[in-house]
């Protein structure tokens, strides 16, 4: 019995058989010329700030668990300090497990600020730092406390470290949240330095042109326009860089990190 033409053959796995005929020169050229398509899309700015983002989701999820567990760790030990000697189940008693929640949800409520605020590159004023390292700071004394005061070696260390990890991580996620947000920046810089400027996009015109001719605006064409629309104090954001010049959603966040970075530098002051 004839084995039907093809049957039988083995592939290697992810590669397309060869083409009839094809000898391993042409077999290889098309495979390069596949492998830089590929090699190409996955360079775009657009798919390397989708990854970054579901990095900066992964970091973001890991940091906040740990520092909820962190803060219900030494809930705890805040209500044994606040409640004292006061009976179980007493109005001091039951008061005192507020105290631990109160401290923890303004510490939250700032770092959760300051997720967003890294995320566009916002300074924040230096009350805010100083919230949170209060709020810390009263969480790690309340914790600690009680074993401070009998002289435990252990209960001091024991104590310690939840306090000191939430503190390390509250500091590290926006260092960290920052860092990924010029990780964007840099691949679409690095896009512009790499591929034409020129964009296929319509500026919008007052003037009427002939259905037939179509505008082209270059990149460097839309900076200018937000460079000379941007003021002190202007918040650098994609909605704003969208509303001055007119571009797409698109291109509106490379426009507002370039910018962005530009005015980090003070290259517009």
């Amino acid at each position: 019995m004839s084995t039907p033409k093809g049957v039988g053959r083995v592939v290697a796995f992810g590669r397309p058989p060869a083409t009839p005929g094809e000898n391993t020169a042409a077999r290889i050229a098309r495979e390069a010329v596949e492998a830089a398509e590929l090699r190409a899309h996955q360079a775009r700015p657009d798919v390397v700030a989708l990854r970054v983002e579901r990095v900066r989701a992964q970091v973001d999820r890991l940091c906040w668990a740990g520092i909820v567990l962190g803060l219900g760790f030494t809930m705890t030990n805040v209500q044994h300090f606040a409640a004292g000697d006061a009976p179980v189940w007493s109005l001091p008693w039951m008061a005192a497990w507020l105290l631990d929640p109160t401290v923890s949800l303004v510490l939250l409520a700032i770092l959760r600020a300051e997720q967003v605020t890294a995320r566009y590159r916002v300074r924040t004023g230096p009350w805010v730092r100083r919230a949170k390292w209060f709020t810390l700071a009263a969480t790690y004394v309340m914790n600690t406390w009680a074993s401070y005061a009998a002289g435990s070696v252990s209960g001091v260390v024991l104590h310690s470290v939840p306090p000191l990890v939430v503190f390390v991580a509250a500091e590290a996620v926006t260092d960290l949240r920052d860092k990924l947000t010029e990780a964007v920046s840099a691949a679409f810089e690095e896009a512009d330095r790499s591929t034409p400027v020129a964009v296929h996009e319509h500026r919008p015109r007052t003037t009427v042109r002939s259905k037939h001719t179509r505008s082209r605006t270059t990149f460097a064409e839309y900076l200018a326009s937000a460079r000379a629309a941007w003021a002190p104090g202007t918040t650098v954001t994609p909605a704003w860089v969208r509303e001055v010049t007119g571009c797409s959603r698109g291109l509106s966040s490379r426009l507002a990190a370039t910018l962005g970075r530009q005015v980090e530098r003070g290259e517009l002051s």
